[in-house]
């Protein structure tokens, strides 16, 4: 059975800022079995994956065969600060997620982990990334009956699950996921079981940790570090791993493929302090900008970062050029949802509320601005006014990845193609748009050297770099590569 504790209180949707111009986070999972404290180091965890998305949070808990739920709109400490919310969550195992909608209504039926009894008991499911195939399965389970209690495309899976032949809830789970096509990473909570599973292709990353002898699952190694869990190792692509009681098992049911884990995870979506797929995401983008100071030199001054995800790339420009490194920008960390109504003249200065020039740093100064990406290319261009504004006299940007041309359907929150600027204008073109004096960003060989590869070998690719060159590791049932737009029918979230 399951007990609801209710939901947090909404928000209003954000006012739209820079935040539009960025490729919107994906989503972070946690689950941990062993410890009587199961929902307050879920909670923990989610804090640490915070920066995966900030629209809601929940936590479902296990205790003695009762699941009971939490879940909020908004961050996880606005959801779950209150001691006795997870006093109500007791229970040795439990499971969270933290979530960022890539399309659709902030709604709390979306809000995960997912509920459902079956005729095996109870199983609670989070999930991370994207189901490529998701609409048309929507579509055929609602013809065949099927009734959805949301939007969001982790509850295609449940119903799969519900209809999957089988003795026991591993061989439905592997039948269900046999059906999927995209990328997910994901935790699923029964009354016996802790249940992990990567995509064959390990897009997305887990990784399995040890608290004190609980198992611990999560999206990145940041949440281990935050409750003192030592990392064991990666999940690797196409592997169920079982937690239950002492026993812990790994199977690999699904068909071997090449794997084709995120190159943007390095670039981006990544925290910094976390280590992924054996790399530390600080190193590999500090590499990432020695790279782009070797293949883009500017005669300049100063290195400026665009604050927080271009400062290690920064670090590494400027010393690989032998150039000053400088917080020519400020960032303003408690901008939050705002309460002011957006007017025209607020979404103009809506960059200025999160960012604001350094004047000592830039007045009369040659200026190499580093940021991790160019997506609809209006925050770029505010930045670079703001800069010379601020007294600059010249300014150079460089991009800590190539140009993004496509459009993620693998839990990215990505604007259709056609709003992509690389996809519409050559990298000159964009440099005169967005106002500098030069612009250049890394290629393709030089990130995938910054990550430890020779380069990038176009016909068996390292990573998934389909928003860089638009070769997809996975069919698109549901949706145009060319244009990024959706084809199906069915009106459904991807919240992964």
């Amino acid at each position: 059975m399951t007990t609801d504790l209710g939901h947090g209180q909404g928000f209003s949707d954000p006012w739209p800022g820079d935040e539009a111009d960025r490729f919107g986070e994906e989503c972070g999972v946690f689950g941990i079995t062993g410890s009587r404290d199961a929902a307050a180091f879920t909670a923990l965890g989610l804090h640490a994956l915070q920066h995966r998305g900030q629209e809601a949070a929940g936590i479902v808990a296990l205790d003695d065969g009762v699941f009971r739920s939490h879940k909020a709109l908004g961050l996880v400490g606005d959801g779950f600060s209150d001691p006795a919310i997870i006093d109500g969550l007791p229970g040795g195992s439990a499971i969270g997620h933290v979530r960022y909608a890539t399309t659709g209504a902030t709604m709390t039926r979306n809000i995960q982990p997912l509920f459902a009894e079956f005729v095996f008991g109870g199983l609670a499911l989070a999930h991370n990334g994207n189901l490529t195939n998701a609409h048309a399965l929507r579509d055929r389970l609602v013809d065949e009956g099927s009734l959805f209690q949301s939007t969001t495309d982790t509850e295609v899976l449940v119903h799969l699950l519900a209809r999957s032949g089988g003795t026991n809830v591993l061989e439905r789970l592997i039948r269900s996921l046999a059906e999927i096509e995209g990328a997910y990473s994901l935790v699923a909570l029964t009354a016996k079981k802790l249940i992990g599973v990567r995509d064959p292709l390990g897009v997305r990353p887990l990784v399995l940790g040890d608290l004190d002898g609980a198992v611990v699952l999560a999206s990145e190694t940041c949440a281990l570090d935050i409750l003192g869990a030592s990392y064991v190792r990666d999940v690797v692509p196409g592997e169920v791993i079982v937690a239950e009681g002492d026993s812990l098992q790994s199977y690999k049911p699904f068909e071997p493929a090449e794997r084709r884990f995120c190159i943007f995870e390095y670039v981006y979506f990544a925290r910094p302090d976390s280590v992924v797929e054996g790399k530390g995401v600080y190193e590999a983008r500090k590499a990432i900008g020695s790279e782009l100071a070797r293949e883009a030199p500017a005669a300049a001054d100063i290195v400026v970062p665009v604050p927080d995800s271009g400062v290690p790339a920064a670090i590494g420009f400027a010393e690989a050029a032998n150039l000053s490194f400088d917080l020519g920008i400020i960032r303003n960390h408690y901008v939050g949802r705002t309460f002011i109504e957006p007017t025209d003249q607020i979404r103009h200065l809506g960059v200025k509320l999160k960012h604001n020039a350094n004047r000592s740093a830039l007045r009369g100064k040659r200026v190499v601005l580093v940021d991790d990406s160019i997506v609809r290319g209006t925050t770029s261009t505010k930045i670079v006014q703001m800069v010379r504004e601020a007294g600059a006299t010249e300014v150079h940007m460089r991009i800590a990845s190539p140009p993004m041309t496509h459009s993620c359907f693998y839990g990215v929150d990505t604007p259709e193609r056609s709003k992509l600027m690389a996809a519409r204008n050559s990298v000159a073109e964009i440099g005169d748009i967005i106002g500098v004096d030069s612009l250049a960003f890394l290629s393709m060989d030089g990130l995938y050297r910054a990550v430890g590869e020779p380069g990038r070998d176009a016909r068996r690719p390292a990573y998934c770099d389909a928003c860089f060159t638009g070769s997809y590791p996975t069919s698109l049932t549901d949706h145009d590569a060319e244009s990024g737009t959706l084809r199906a029918r069915s009106l459904l979230e991807h919240a992964g």
